[in-house]
């Protein structure tokens, strides 16, 4: 999607100054402001806000309202408060709904307020894009990176692999000599886990012609390539088990907490609740980012959340300024800490990248450099609703289907989706 840059950085980093409130000086005195927050995210997050709140009511005299509201029930509530004209001012949005959302006319447009959209981490900024204007703000994410025991590695003389054929080494050296172990799960089930591999050797989902058409890519030869590297862990390297087959991301990470996992694609968000569940692992799991075919990195899907203003709002300004208090530098600082998810803007990344903390310098620098999203278009739930990928994968583990003809039916399904008439 093509991104405008209506500010010069210099004007947004004037916008961002030290407390990054009230931009505009929106008054409020005697209004109040509905909230809608995504429950779960931060366990804290009850007092988190209420400081939100007083810093929020400081800076322009009105009040604001949270109300938190879990994400199983989220999507409907969003959908029914649109059509009922019962929106809220200010919401996390779900990164994969906003454009579903603004296409229904649902959000405001954001793009003269944020400035320029290079500020935030460029996978997460496309993702509230459409044909260029802005409708979801970058907040947080998380990314996919792979996790090690590093004791294993320490014990077989591993280092970490720097490319494809590294990452393979290191596999089968764990798999010939941990026989109790699985080397690298190939999850057939984790849509996220074989992306990496499609983005790294040059291949796309999906990409939107001039005249709004969706091609999907997904069939293409560097996306072969790339899928056929990551099924071939599996069914040619051994360095993988049957049963991860069928495996979620959620199988990976109890199979490492129970320690039969070595190596393991694996969420930013996911060491904590690790080491929660089996704290004889502290000081002996690390993460390196996805390397790339010949070096560098292997892109890696941003999920997270975007901060959104309705359009039923009767103050843009002022839930603007609450979005500017929420996401200025020291609350995106103790958002991170508290959540373990990284803030949307770069310069708020930086110091994560910086950090001596293996367990999140490795996650912080995949986001930073080589953090990606899913093809920015409303239909593309559908895509995931329908479990295209998972269900391509899985076919070619199950050896029902060789990788071209698999791809090419995943090629014919994403487009069929992605055209459809929304």
């Amino acid at each position: 999607m093509k991104r405008t840059h209506v500010l010069s950085a210099a004007a947004l980093a004037t916008t961002l100054v030290a407390t990054g409130c009230g931009g505009e000086n929106a008054g409020g005195e005697g209004d109040t402001l509905d909230v809608w927050i995504m429950e779960g995210t931060n366990p804290d997050a009850s007092a988190y806000f209420d400081d939100i709140g007083e810093q929020f009511t400081e800076e322009t005299g009105a009040q604001v309202n949270v109300e938190f509201v879990p994400w199983a029930d989220a999507h409907n509530k969003f959908v029914n408060a649109m059509a009922g004209g019962t929106t809220p001012d200010v919401a996390e949005v779900g990164t994969t709904w906003t454009l579903e959302f603004a296409d229904a006319g649902g959000l405001a447009d954001l793009t003269e307020h944020a400035g320029d959209t290079d500020a935030y981490a460029q996978g997460l900024a496309e993702a509230g894009m459409i044909d260029g204007r802005l409708y979801g703000l970058p907040w947080y994410a998380g990314v996919r990176s792979i996790i090690y025991r590093t004791d294993v590695f320490e014990e077989l003389d591993l280092e970490e692999p720097t490319n494809w054929e590294e990452l393979r080494e290191a596999a089968t050296t764990i798999a010939e000599e941990k026989e109790d172990m699985t080397a690298f799960p190939v999850a057939g089930d984790a849509e996220y886990s074989v992306l990496p591999f499609i983005w790294g050797a040059g291949g796309e989902i999906a990409e939107q012609d001039s005249d709004g058409t969706w091609t999907s890519g997904i069939d293409s030869d560097a996306a072969r390539e790339g899928i056929s590297y990551y099924t071939d862990l599996a069914l040619e390297d051994d360095v993988s088990t049957t049963g991860a087959t069928t495996w979620k991301e959620t199988d990976i990470q109890d199979n490492f907490i129970d320690g039969t996992v070595a190596m393991a694609i694996s969420g930013s968000w996911t060491p904590k609740a690790i080491l929660e569940a089996a704290p004889d692992l502290e000081g002996k799991i690390a993460a390196f980012p996805i390397p790339g075919p010949e070096g560098g990195y292997s892109p890696s899907f941003l999920g997270g959340s975007h901060l959104s203003i309705f359009n039923g709002t009767e103050n843009e300004d002022l839930a603007w300024s609450y979005i500017e208090v929420l996401t200025n530098d020291r609350n995106a600082e103790l958002w991170s800490e508290q959540t373990t998810y990284f803030p949307g803007k770069q310069e708020q990344i930086t110091p994560f990248t910086e950090s001596d903390d293996p367990l999140v310098q490795p996650f912080a620098v995949q986001m930073s450099e080589a953090g990606k999203g899913v093809p920015a278009t409303q239909n593309y739930g559908k895509v995931q609703g329908e479990m295209v990928l998972q269900t391509m994968t899985q076919s070619i583990l199950n050896e029902k289907s060789s990788v071209d003809a698999a791809t090419a039916q995943a090629a014919e399904d994403i487009e069929s989706i992605l055209n459809e008439d929304s």
